[in-house]
C-alpha cells in the first residue's frame, strides 16, 4: 500500500505546487506588462509629437490654392495684363526612382523636349534629390503641353495649377506695366506697384494621402478670394501711338533713349506713358535692365527751356513785365559768364522770348526777382515733387527747394532750366497745370470720374495769357513749328539741355524736349516728348523732339474726337 502511494506521488502531472515558480512566472508577466506599458507611454506621451510629425510628413499634404492674379485693363476695358491658365510640372523623385524608370525611353524623351531639356538633365535632377518628395521640373508650362505631359502617365510626374501673365501690348507698354516673377509676384512697374491688390487672398486645402498618393481624407479646405480688376487711366490707342512714334524718333536720331507722357488735363489721368528702349514682357529672358527702365519716371534730366513759360508767368504776376513789354536781348555777362541765345534778336516781346526760346530774355526777368520766386513757382507747378503713383523706381530728381545762397549766374541759368533735375512725368504735370490755367491736380494712373478738384497755384488769366503766347512756337519763326498739327491750335515749348559728362563739364551730349497742350481754345491734353542724347546730327528740341510731338498729337486728338479749333481764327487771334 505504501508502495502504491509512493508511485502516485511520482506520477506525471501530480507534482506538488511550487510557490517560488509561481511567483517567478507572475513577476515575468508583470515585467512584460510593465515594458509594454512603458513602451505605450513612450509612444503616446513622450514620442507622440515626433511620431505624429513623421506620419504627417508621409501622408499629410497642405496645398496652397492660388488666386488668378487680377487683370489690368485700360480705361475702355481692354486688357493690358491678364492671367491665362498654365501648369507647373513637378516630380516626386522618391516615387520616380522606386519605379526604376528608363530615362532614355520615348515618354521621358517627350517630357524633356516639352520642357526644353535633355533626358539626362531630368535624370540628373531627380537622381540628385532621391529623398525629396517635390521637385519643380518646369514652371508656367502652356496648358496644352502640360495636358500632353500628364497623358504620358509617368510615375511620380504630375502637373499642378498655375497661371501665366500675358501682356497684349507687348513692348508698347512693358516698362510701364512691368512683369511678374515665377511666384506671380510683381517685379516692377504697375505689376509691383499694385501687387498686394492684384494678388488676392490665396486659399488652401489640407488632405491625407496613402502610399500611392491617393487622397483618403480631406482635413481642411479654404477657398481663395479672387482679387479685383484694376482699371487704369491708360488709353490703349494713345499708348501704342506714343510708343511707336517715340521709337521711330529715337531710332531716327540715333539716341540713347526716349520718353513720352500724355495727361488728361481736367482729371490728371495719365492717358499714356511710353519709354524706349523696351522689351517683350511675354518672353523677357535676356531683357537688360536698360530695356526694363521706365525712362519717364526712373531717369531725371535738366528740363532746359521747358520751364521758361513759368518764368514769364512769375514775371507777369509780380508786375515786372507786361504782356506787351519789350526786353533788350543782346548778349550780356553775368559773373564773368556770357549769356547768349542761339540766334541774334536785339529786342523781343514776351511772346517773342517764348517763340525764339531766348535765354537772355528769361534771365533778365529772373534777375529782377528774388531767387526763391522761381523755386516756388516751379515747385507749385509740380517740378521736384514725387507723383505718388506707386510706380517702382520713381526718381524725384534734384530740386533746390531750401537753398539759401544763389550766385547771379545760378539764378540766370535756373531760368532756362539748369540747376535742377526733373523727370519727363513731372514736366507733363507742369504742362497739365498750364493747360488747366494754373489749377494743379494730382496725377492718377487709374481711371477717375470727373470733376477732379485742384488747387489754383497761379492767376488763371495770367496763365491763360502765357498759354496763348505759346501758340507762337508752332507758327512760322517758332522753334516748335515741326510740332504743328493741321486744324488745331497748339501751345508748345521746345527745350534743349546740355548733359553733364564724366569730366563734370557740360560735354555729355544733349537732351531734347517738346512739351505742350492742345487744343488751345479748350486745353484737354498735355504731352511731353523727350529724346535723350541724339547723335544723328541735329540736337535741338525743335528738330528732334518736335516732329515726334506732332506725329503723336494729331492721331490722339482725332482718336479723342476733339474738334479742330484753328479753322475760323481771326487775324487778331493769330497775332496774339
Amino acid at each position: 500500500m505504501s508502495r502504491i502511494k509512493k508511485l502516485q506521488r511520482k506520477a506525471p502531472g501530480t507534482s506538488a505546487f511550487n510557490p517560488f515558480r509561481f511567483r517567478l512566472m507572475c513577476l515575468g508577466v508583470l515585467g512584460c506588462l510593465g515594458v509594454l506599458l512603458a513602451r505605450v507611454g513612450d509612444l503616446q506621451l513622450i514620442n507622440h509629437p515626433m511620431l505624429e510629425h513623421e506620419a504627417d510628413q508621409r501622408s499629410l499634404r497642405t496645398v496652397p490654392l492660388p488666386t488668378n492674379r487680377g487683370s489690368l485693363l485700360d480705361r475702355n476695358g481692354d486688357a493690358l495684363a491678364i492671367s491665362v491658365p498654365s501648369r507647373d510640372i513637378v516630380a516626386d523623385p522618391q516615387r520616380v526612382l522606386e519605379a526604376q524608370p528608363d530615362f532614355t525611353s520615348d515618354r521621358w524623351a517627350y517630357l524633356a523636349a516639352a520642357l526644353n531639356m535633355r533626358p539626362e538633365q531630368i535624370a540628373a535632377q531627380i537622381s540628385a534629390n532621391p529623398k525629396k518628395r517635390f521637385l519643380y521640373l518646369g514652371r508656367k508650362i502652356e496648358l496644352g503641353i502640360a495636358k500632353d505631359i500628364v497623358r504620358l502617365h509617368l510615375k511620380g510626374i504630375s502637373a499642378i495649377y498655375d497661371d501665366s501673365r500675358f501682356y497684349p501690348m507687348s513692348e508698347a507698354a512693358a516698362p510701364l506695366i512691368g512683369i511678374v516673377g515665377a511666384d506671380n509676384s510683381g517685379l516692377n512697374g504697375l505689376e509691383k506697384g499694385f501687387d498686394k491688390l492684384l494678388q488676392g487672398q490665396p486659399g488652401k486645402e489640407v488632405y491625407r494621402q496613402d502610399r500611392q498618393g491617393n487622397i483618403i481624407a480631406m482635413i481642411d479646405y479654404q477657398p481663395p478670394r479672387q482679387p479685383p480688376t484694376v482699371q487704369l487711366s491708360i488709353d490703349k490707342f494713345a499708348q501704342y501711338t506714343l510708343y511707336s512714334k517715340l521709337r521711330d524718333g529715337v531710332l531716327r536720331n540715333k539716341a540713347d533713349s526716349g520718353a513720352a507722357v500724355l495727361v488728361k488735363i481736367d482729371t490728371g489721368e495719365i492717358l499714356a506713358m511710353a519709354s524706349y528702349p523696351s522689351f517683350n514682357p511675354n518672353n523677357y529672358e535676356g531683357a537688360t535692365p536698360v530695356q526694363m527702365r521706365n525712362v519717364a519716371i526712373n531717369d531725371s534730366f535738366e528740363p532746359g527751356s521747358t520751364v521758361k513759360p513759368l518764368v514769364i508767368v512769375e514775371g507777369l504776376e509780380r508786375h515786372l513785365v507786361r504782356p506787351d513789354s519789350v526786353i533788350d536781348t543782346t548778349p550780356y555777362s553775368v559773373n564773368g559768364h556770357l549769356i547768349r541765345d542761339v540766334g541774334h534778336w536785339p529786342r523781343l516781346t514776351m511772346t517773342g522770348i517764348l517763340q525764339k526760346s531766348s535765354d537772355i530774355g528769361v534771365s533778365h526777368i529772373a534777375l529782377a526777382m528774388p531767387a526763391e520766386a522761381l523755386v516756388n513757382i516751379y515747385h507749385a507747378f509740380g517740378l521736384g515733387k514725387a507723383t505718388g503713383l506707386g510706380l517702382t523706381g520713381e526718381s524725384v530728381g534734384y530740386f533746390p527747394l531750401h537753398r539759401e545762397r544763389w550766385a547771379d549766374i545760378e539764378r540766370a541759368t535756373f531760368s532756362f532750366g539748369y540747376g535742377l533735375r526733373v523727370t519727363p512725368l513731372q514736366i507733363a504735370r507742369e504742362y497739365a497745370t498750364l493747360g488747366a490755367f494754373g489749377v494743379y491736380r494730382p496725377l492718377s494712373i487709374t481711371k477717375v470720374t470727373p470733376p477732379v478738384l485742384g488747387k489754383q497755384v497761379a492767376n488763371a488769366e495770367t496763365v491763360k495769357t502765357v498759354v496763348h503766347m505759346l501758340e507762337s512756337d508752332v507758327l512760322p519763326g517758332g522753334t516748335g513749328i515741326k510740332a504743328a498739327v493741321p486744324g488745331y491750335r497748339l501751345a508748345t515749348k521746345t527745350g534743349t539741355a546740355e548733359k553733364m559728362g564724366a569730366s563734370g563739364k557740360y560735354d555729355g551730349g544733349y537732351v531734347n524736349y517738346t512739351a505742350g497742350v492742345a487744343p488751345v481754345s479748350h486745353p484737354e491734353v498735355a504731352l511731353v516728348v523727350m529724346i535723350n542724347h541724339p547723335t544723328a546730327g541735329d540736337h535741338f528740341g525743335g528738330s528732334v523732339a518736335a516732329p515726334v510731338f506732332g506725329s503723336i498729337m494729331g492721331p490722339v486728338l482725332k482718336h479723342m474726337n476733339i474738334a479742330p479749333d484753328a479753322i475760323d481764327r481771326s487775324p487778331a487771334e493769330r497775332s496774339l
